[in-house]
């Protein structure tokens, strides 16, 4: 059999063929490639020296944005021709030459740049721009993974190497100040056609206020002075030697509010840039710090972080869990970085070997517990503002439903609504206690354990803090050491 080698050259004759067999054709009446360029930089393009860069797929709207801030003036032209995509810069003018492109379309990619927003981005097109009396073609090309390219690759033609080197020196503060993600909500995700980050998507912003949000005293408060306090006294803490980079793990059992409490500090801070990972999307932690690190004042958001506390990189021999991988990323950001970190888990037991061994990446642990008595009522009440509950409702409510989570007090007050509109009636007394006694049955054990809620005799002391035991064994959804979601799951604080 032929070896790689011998495949490669027979391909690569064998489109020389191809090329020389279009080539010897009748010749179109497409404007010359070679014609207009050498038009606009006054000498051969084949004796200009080229400059390029590439640049992550989802910077494609920042890259046009930032081209587009360097010059002066501008026409955008498009290629006709087959096959124009596999040939480099180069190769595009030396095949011109024989009429095998021309003048043709610009194509472009519609991309998402914000919730109700999209951008018509140039997916392959030339540049003929000016700064100064310095004169560019510069090809922009989007990455197209289906086809082997992974990034977005940009080709500068200018008459002298030192202004093509001013221009590339010049993209990275101009993709900073004229970035499209910056202040916005956006979760990574993988590409349909192999590895890397496919197309952000954008998330709009929650606006839940302080009530909206039920937990014991003193919790919300540490969360916010760790987060919304060091962004708002930043100039303070750094005049004094301390850093603003900082880490905050939220920790207990399904249920209890971790993801909405993460919902409420996103509404508090409307300037910062947010980036949400969740489920195999955490793979993209070096990508998620990067634009952290370019967009600061920044949150990165992780979510589930447990199911990754035993998982195994392979990309790098296996020998390190994929948290040591977070971690690292969390402690090579500057001292000076206005970034935070918020990881939530319902397992801290498979988290605190890692954070053990590798101290000073997580500031602070904050356990958010299972509702206490007075949880459980204010729960009724922000669930069911609706409802007309009596005193000794809800405190005979609140006894039934000792040991049980915020998504079970959620889940309660929809299904009295529910049951009580299959009775063609108003939501009373009757359809709540239906409810509480549908959902603590026998038979619907596993959808208490799915709402997050203790098993078989519910427990609590009345004494504030309130956690009940849990089952041996039952850790919750998403309790599994090691065991990944399928996909790029959609972060927590949008499912539901």
């Amino acid at each position: 059999m032929p070896d790689d080698s011998d495949v490669d050259e027979f391909a690569r004759l064998f489109t020389r063929f191809l090329e020389r067999m279009q080539q010897s054709g009748p010749r179109s009446n497409r404007e010359s490639l070679r014609d207009r360029l050498r038009t606009h930089l006054g000498v051969d393009p084949e004796q200009v020296p080229v400059v390029s860069s590439s640049f992550p797929p989802y910077d494609l709207p920042n890259v046009q944005r930032a081209i587009e801030a360097w010059f002066d003036s501008f026409d955008v032209l498009g290629l006709a021709g087959s096959n124009r995509g596999h040939h480099s810069l180069g190769e595009l003018l030396e095949l011109a030459e024989y009429d095998r492109f021309g003048i043709g379309a610009v194509d472009y990619q519609r991309l998402q740049i914000d919730v109700d927003e999209e951008m018509d981005c140039v997916a392959f097109g030339f540049y003929l721009g000016v700064r100064g009396e310095d004169r560019y073609v510069a090809l922009l090309r989007a990455a197209n993974p289906q086809y082997g390219r992974s990034s977005v690759d940009l080709e500068i033609l200018a008459v002298e190497k030192a202004a093509g080197d001013r221009f590339l020196g010049a993209l990275p503060e101009l993709i900073r100040e004229h970035n499209v993600f910056r202040g916005k909500v956006v979760s990574f995700e993988g590409h349909e056609f192999g590895q890397g980050v496919g197309p952000f998507r954008l998330h709009p912003r929650p606006g839940i206020t302080r009530a909206d949000v039920v937990l014991p005293d003193g919790v919300l408060e540490r969360i916010e002075r760790e987060v919304v306090g060091i962004a708002a006294h930043r100039e303070a803490l750094l005049a004094a030697g301390q850093h603003v980079r900082r880490g905050v793990l939220l920790y207990g059992p399904p249920g209890t509010g971790k993801t909405h409490t993460i919902r409420y500090v996103l509404s508090q801070l409307p300037e910062f840039t947010v980036v949400l990972l969740a489920g195999t999307s955490i793979h993209f932690i070096s990508q998620a710090c990067a634009l952290a690190r370019m967009l600061q004042p920044a949150l990165v958001v992780l979510e589930d972080c447990d199911l990754v506390a035993e998982a195994r990189d392979y990309s790098r021999g296996g020998e390190n869990p994929l948290l040591f991988q977070v971690l690292n990323e969390m402690d090579g950001l500057a001292q000076d970085a206005d970034v935070a970190f918020l990881l939530t888990t319902n397992r801290a037991d498979l988290l605190e070997p890692a954070l053990m061994q590798r101290p000073g990446r997580v500031d602070m642990a904050v356990e958010v517990p299972l509702p206490d008595a007075d949880g459980r009522a204010r729960l009724l009440h922000l669930y069911g503002p609706g409802l007309e509950l009596p005193t000794e409702l809800v405190d005979e409510i609140v006894d039934q439903t000792a040991g049980t989570t915020a998504s079970f007090m959620k889940e309660l007050v929809r299904r009295t609504v529910l049951l009580a509109a299959e009775a063609g009636a108003e939501p009373g007394a009757d359809h709540l206690r239906a409810a509480v006694a549908e959902l603590l049955s026998s038979r619907d054990t596993l959808t208490r354990r799915l709402l997050g809620a203790t098993n078989g005799e519910p427990h609590d002391d009345g004494s504030g803090g309130g956690q009940a035991p849990a089952e041996p064994g039952v850790a919750g959804p998403g309790a599994g050491a090691g065991v990944m979601p399928r996909g790029g799951a959609m972060p927590g604080i949008y499912r539901g």
